[in-house]
């Protein structure tokens, strides 16, 4: 009990939540539904055979059969009208291999899907370890993606057959006292097939989960990983590589004027100064009064 307890605590339950995991959980709900709607059913129907003397009829011939669906060995008695007697009548066909083929697909899809999860849930380490686990998951998933193709094309066409030899309007035709005119022979209960036709419909999505699951377990295998590298950034230049290009880029008219403009300041300033110096020696100009 503690083993299972400290397994419960470490196990990865989150990865139920991904695509790969609940892929495989709702895998394993629909391998339960397709083998149990097959391997369980049984059906039933009914016939009236109607004779010229009504004390020699049966109004209830009543035919039971069910999985794995061998007919050649489901027998009624149906009366001649001669006698009260009867005749011992079989179904016609034996179709148990589509039958088995397909429940025995559904049973170990259903076993490896429990597998599967265990081993997704409390050794995905060790899964992922060497990249041998998805390798491995990857080829049983092709395996039974293609045996659910098979399984459930072969089951079509083997429930379409059962349908066709359990139809009591088939049914009456192998009965010797209808091929008479004096007699009449019907039929009274047609078998319900709605079982067989969803574990039909099951086996199908049972295909396209399997087929589609192979993405996602072919991405476990890293096999496509690089391939999916983003591509590397484009180079910048370095610091100090940029740094030095811009001075080299600098305008070199900029330092020239820059240089040259104190001396122009200075070359306007001395002008001012000899001229200020010559204005004031040769003294300041007589008003005009004084000149009149």
């Amino acid at each position: 009990m503690d083993v299972v307890n400290q397994l419960v605590a470490q196990g990865q339950f989150r990865i139920l939540k991904v695509p790969l995991g609940f892929i495989k959980v709702l895998q394993w709900f629909f391998a339960i539904f397709a083998f149990s709607t097959c391997g369980s059913y049984s059906g039933m129907f009914k016939m009236a055979v109607e004779c010229r003397n009504r004390t020699e009829s049966d109004l209830a011939i009543q035919v039971e059969f069910e999985y794995p669906f061998r007919l050649h060995q489901v027998y009624f008695d149906a009366p001649t009208c001669k006698d009260r007697a009867t005749d011992r009548i079989f179904l016609v066909g034996d179709y148990s291999s589509s039958a088995e083929f397909f429940v025995t697909i559904g049973v170990f899809a259903f076993l490896y899907s429990t597998a599967a999860l265990s081993i997704y849930v409390f050794f995905y380490d060790k899964y992922k370890e060497n990249n041998k686990g998805p390798l491995i998951d990857l080829g049983v998933t092709a395996v039974f993606a293609f045996m659910w193709l098979v399984s459930s094309a072969a089951w079509a066409k083997g429930l379409s057959d059962v349908k066709t030899a359990t139809d009591p309007d088939e049914v009456i035709t192998l009965i010797d006292a209808c091929e008479k005119k004096e007699n009449s022979c019907r039929e009274v209960h047609d078998p319900v097939m709605s079982g067989l036709n969803t574990s039909v419909a099951f086996g199908f999505i049972n295909l396209v989960l399997w087929a589609g699951n192979l993405w996602f377990v072919f991405k476990e295998t890293g096999i496509i990983a690089p391939f999916m590298r983003a591509p590397p950034p484009e180079g910048k230049p370095a610091p100090d590589a940029y740094a030095q290009q811009g001075a080299y880029e600098q305008d070199p008219y900029a330092s020239n004027q820059g240089g040259y403009q104190p001396e122009f300041n200075q070359q306007g300033y001395n002008q001012e100064a000899e001229y200020g110096q010559g204005y004031s020696q040769q003294g300041a100009p007589t008003s005009f009064s004084n000149q009149m």
